[in-house]
């Protein structure tokens, strides 16, 4: 049994951790034990070859044997030089000497105008082998045809040639690594992934999209949106390129291609193509604008879009945080296209310029704002969705951006602002002088009253009141003859 334990194969367990690892990082068992193979070659040249030497591993990932073997080339004179290398010492002596004897003229003579004949590579006896010996060793052998010659086997290697190993199969994992994610990401480029925010380092986002990377610039970002560590973010894969670090992951959070992404995962019609979005027009953080249309009768493309009390729309908004988005249907007829792209104003006429590829919309007088939109926004909006250049007018043909206006339009209206502000600043002064004069009226009544009217004032009251006495006392009198003289009437009518 001690022999049997002495006798089991260290590299057995060897192939079953690099099965393992191919398995946990994704990569090809194939290109695994390719690389390790490299790595013990590399080893056994480092302990056991010559400087040189090819040698290449051979390993049964199953029983984990092993076997090495050295590569030749067959070359003859044609393809290699061969050197006698005592002839060579000879003629060197008598080149010396020979050098010595030549003047500073005849070393300065200059041959670049003849044609220099190819050095061909000298024959190195560890790599190369003449075609004679090889047809004696192997048999059929042709000129410049790899033949290996089988070496003995070592598994007892050194630190050193370990630690090479060691540092060749960890370079080329790494490197099978990257070559997997770059592949697997590249099918991504152009789709919508879900992600982590790693980190964030000044203005730039890093997102964790599961087994690499990818990093949000500034210019990518939606203004105003802030990004928290470990918070979960749909991106658009923009771009995807190989780095020796690994592949480099561009992600988007204001491409257009975004909230088309997302309209195909909410709505179903747009995912299957029977409902079409020919056009958007997107400014990200604000507002945006998607131009749909369905050949399939029965079907509302718009309404689809939005779904059921605005459920699948209002799941789109709340990704893009609080993100506007406008429905509209597309259309053949760009007049109608034009009018659907500029709500929710109303339009009046239309008036479209195939050629300049322009045209001028007309609409009611209190839908002018509504049209142009905030700083121009709906507008803007319009003219990237219909791709036509739009000038906007109200019914009284009022200016609005992107008309020319003259100097004199703008003098009228000056002069006009000055006299309206000279007529109010004369209404302030008059207004001031009319307070001035009742402050000093006041004034003087309340010095001229002295105590001698206040007593007549009391003795005219009191003289009003009994004269207010007596008027009381006749009118009462009056009433009461006139009360006696109804009764007396009275009792005639009733006698007769």
């Amino acid at each position: 049994m001690a022999k049997a334990k002495e006798e089991k194969n260290p590299f057995s367990d060897f192939t079953g951790a690099m099965t393992a690892l191919a398995e946990e990082k994704g990569l090809d068992v194939d290109d695994v034990m390719e690389t390790v193979e490299t790595a013990l070659a590399a080893a056994y040249k480092k302990e056991y070859g010559k400087r040189g030497q090819n040698i290449r591993a051979e390993l049964n990932s199953v029983s984990g044997d092993m076997k090495f073997f050295l590569l030749k080339e067959v070359v003859n004179d044609t393809t290699r030089e061969f050197i006698d290398f005592d002839a060579i010492a000879e003629e060197k002596e008598s080149d010396d000497k020979k050098e010595k004897e030549k003047d500073e003229e005849v070393q300065d003579i200059v041959t670049a105008d003849e044609p220099e004949e190819e050095r061909k590579p000298r024959f190195n006896m560890e790599r190369d082998i003449t075609l004679e010996d090889a047809r004696e060793k192997y048999g059929d052998a042709k000129l410049e045809q790899i033949v290996e010659e089988e070496l003995p086997t070592y598994t007892d290697f050194g630190r050193v040639a370990a630690q090479t190993a060691k540092q060749v199969i960890i370079q080329r994992v790494r490197e099978s690594e990257r070559n997997a994610m770059y592949t697997e990401y590249k099918e991504k480029e152009g789709e919508i992934v879900n992600g982590t925010v790693q980190r964030v380092e000044g203005k730039n986002v890093f997102v964790d999209l599961g087994k690499s990377v990818g990093v949000l610039f500034p210019r990518e970002q939606v203004r105003g949106e802030r990004y928290n560590v470990g918070q979960r973010v749909k991106v658009y894969v923009e771009s995807v390129e190989l780095d020796p670090k690994g592949p480099g992951i561009k992600l988007s959070r204001v491409h257009p291609e975004l909230l088309k992404r997302l309209f195909e995962l909410e709505v179903p019609e747009i995912f299957a193509g029977t409902v079409e979005m020919k056009e958007i027009a997107r400014e990200a953080g604000s507002r945006s604008k998607i131009a749909v249309y369905t050949e399939e009768e029965g079907i509302d493309p718009i309404g689809s879009c939005v779904g059921q009390k605005g459920t699948r729309v209002n799941a789109i908004i709340d990704e893009l945080g609080g993100e506007k988005v406008d429905i509209i249907e597309w259309s053949d007829n760009m007049e109608e296209f034009i009018t659907a792209a500029l709500s929710p104003a109303t339009v009046v006429s239309v008036d479209f310029d195939e050629e300049n590829q322009k045209a001028t919309v007309v609409v009611p007088d209190d839908q002018l704002s509504l049209a142009i939109g905030k700083r121009g926004q709906n507008v803007r909006l319009a003219v990237k969705l219909t791709g036509v250049n739009l000038d906007v007018v109200s019914a009284d043909e009022s200016r609005v951006p992107g008309q020319e206006v003259t100097e004199s339009d703008v003098e009228e209206e000056t002069e006009e602002v000055e006299k309206k502000m000279k007529e109010m600043k004369e209404k302030m002064q008059e207004m001031e002088k009319n307070i001035e004069d009742v402050e000093e009226v006041t004034e003087k009544n309340a010095e001229e009253v002295t105590e001698d009217d206040v007593e007549e004032k009391e003795s005219k009251t009191e003289e009003e009141t009994v004269e207010d006495e007596k008027k009381e006392t006749e009118t009462e009198e009056d009433n009461a003859t006139e009360e006696e003289k109804t009764d007396k009437k009275k009792k005639k009518i009733t006698k007769k």
